[in-house]
């Protein structure tokens, strides 16, 4: 085992937020690629090794996204269940994934269907987490109009995380989007208020506003290879934004 996989985990217990367009091909956008599926796979199976409790939170939006169905004259809540069901597609590909790196898991969906996943309860997730079980958490909070943002927010609150991974395809938050300006400044540290004054794209406004709440950390880094275990080591990779900003 390598250096990194014995080093102490700075996080006890993390939720890592993954978007549905992670599970993508990036030049094509949509649909499933189970190369990207199976690199994800490893590094939450580093992450586990490491010893961090790990929650999974998917979106769908590599499938179905609810608020474009809806633009489009899908009804809005129509759209949404729609989406929450993309969740699930994603969550069984990451579980499969998992389970073929050796990985324990269990999916939870916050909509009930028994014959794929067990419904999402609370205390049944806590332990799953400390039986060692990766949990992968699908269908939104169950309820449409609000994003799997925020179901990360809701979750991992609820869960006792000590922190939010937000996983993306760009090195951390800045303040204009770096693969249209070249000249986008990056922040490392970033203050609730100050992701929300900007409107930083972060996580949406209602997932930020519950995390200043509860003064829960996110990260934001970006989720290629060995990146997820070094943020759970404690190297500062990505951006921060918790209460008290240095930035």
């Amino acid at each position: 085992m390598s250096d990194d996989l014995r080093a102490t985990p700075k996080f006890r217990r993390a939720l890592l937020k993954l978007s549905g367009e992670a599970f993508a091909d990036p030049q094509q956008g949509f649909g499933i690629d189970p190369r990207i599926v199976a690199s994800i796979a490893r590094q939450v199976a580093e992450a586990q090794n490491l010893g961090t409790e790990l929650g999974v939170t998917v979106g769908g939006g590599n499938i179905i996204r609810g608020l474009s169905a809806s633009a489009q004259g899908t009804d809005r809540t129509t759209a949404d269940y729609m989406g929450m069901l993309a969740t699930v597609i994603n969550a069984l590909a990451l579980q499969d994934a998992l389970e073929k790196e050796g990985v324990q898991t269990r999916v939870l969906s916050a909509i009930w269907m028994q014959e794929i996943a067990e419904p999402y309860i609370r205390r049944r997730a806590i332990r799953h987490l400390e039986k060692g079980r990766v949990v992968i958490l699908a269908g939104g909070t169950g309820n449409p109009y609000f994003s799997t943002d925020t179901t990360a927010a809701l979750r991992a609150l609820e869960m006792n995380a000590d922190a939010i991974l937000k996983g993306t395809r760009v090195d951390g938050v800045y303040d204009s989007d770096p693969l249209v300006n070249p000249d986008a400044k990056m922040f490392h540290s970033l203050d609730y208020i100050e992701v929300l004054n900007r409107g930083l794209k972060v996580m949406d406004s209602t997932a930020i506003s519950l995390c200043m709440d509860n003064r829960l950390p996110i990260i934001v880094f970006n989720l290629k290879p060995g990146n997820v275990v070094r943020v759970l080591s404690g190297e500062e990779v990505g951006t921060l934004v918790h209460s008290e900003s240095t930035a």
